[in-house]
């Protein structure tokens, strides 16, 4: 028996939209909580333009809108459900005010799931009398196309959330990663952090336009970080002696870069020359091309990577 088969979603925001096309998608009944005007409209055309390319990652999508419906009351939306996936904002006490909405009626067994981007697990956990079955399950954005899920638990956690989470995870294409520590933004956000706010220094001491500078990502380490991670690829380039040899010949260069890593602020005029630097990148492209564009091309990277993930 196929487990999680009733999936609860709450906020049909970016995220729980992506995410309840590809619970969908899977075959699940997915029960959709937003109090917001029109999210049903907008939740259907999300899930319609999605429909484009969940059949390229394998999945069926007969007979989703017969097993999709939607809520105003949270509490509705968790009865019965085996998995329930929060993406509500990012704000502790609109989180807290859901959680004491939904416990009373959460099933014993059930998991929540919650997506958030930078708050922590301990904080959000004082939101629950008992938070044992609350996990931090972070994706990356858009959750029906990108595989990365950041799992966390700690002390406070029941033993068989984490293996039933990643299992389940894992069983619909996602790769998971655990955090053994807490830290606010986890591991993926930061890690962008660090190379945005490089890219942003660059970008205020007119060192490249803000369109070039984003090439000398997309076709230089870009494209090898969508092939392994920066270590294993440092390791590579240490010929035989690997990371060490790597080190040893570039760890003098690579100290000096740090050295000199910009710590710009996002003030008025660097989001100004980042607005008008995405201006002229974007010359006559729409947000929805942009989009459409981002979405083929992730689908075509993830194609070609299809062996190494499911092996």
């Amino acid at each position: 028996m196929r487990k999680f088969e009733q999936i609860a979603i709450l906020g049909a925001g970016t995220i729980g939209m992506s995410w309840a096309a590809l619970f969908l998608a899977t075959g699940r009944l997915v029960t959709i909580f937003d109090p917001a005007e029109d999210v049903e409209r907008k939740t259907l055309e999300f899930i319609d333009k999605s429909q484009e390319a969940l059949p390229e990652l394998g999945w069926k999508l007969d007979g989703i809108m017969d097993r999709l419906s939607f809520t105003t009351d949270p509490a509705e939306a968790v009865t019965g459900a085996d998995f329930i996936q929060e993406s509500i904002p990012e704000r502790l006490e609109i989180k807290h005010r859901l959680y004491n909405q939904i416990e009373p009626v959460i099933t014993p067994t059930a998991i929540i799931g919650t997506s958030t981007s930078g708050l922590k697990l301990s904080d959000l956990q004082k939101g629950f009398s008992d938070p044992a079955r609350l996990i931090l399950a972070h994706p990356f954005n858009p959750p029906h196309l990108i595989p990365l899920v950041e799992l966390m638990i700690n002390e406070k956690t029941a033993s068989d959330v984490l293996p039933r989470s990643k299992a389940f995870f894992e069983s619909i294409g996602k790769v998971t990663v655990q955090l053994n520590k807490e830290i606010p933004g986890h591991i993926a956000n930061r890690l962008q952090a660090a190379i945005w706010r490089e890219v942003i220094h660059l970008a205020n001491e007119g060192v490249a336009s803000v369109e070039d500078i984003d090439k000398a990502v997309v076709y230089g380490p870009g494209l090898r970080w969508a092939a392994m991670g920066p270590n294993t690829l440092f390791h590579l380039g240490g010929g035989a002696d690997g990371i060490e040899g790597f080190c040893k010949h570039l760890g003098g260069p690579f100290q000096s870069w740090w050295n000199d890593l910009g710590k710009p602020e996002l003030d008025v005029d660097t989001i100004a020359v980042l607005k008008d630097g995405m201006a002229r990148a974007m010359k006559n492209s729409s947000m929805s091309d942009l989009a459409a564009r981002r979405d083929e091309l992730i689908l075509g990277l993830m194609n070609a990577r299809r062996i190494d993930m499911f092996s």
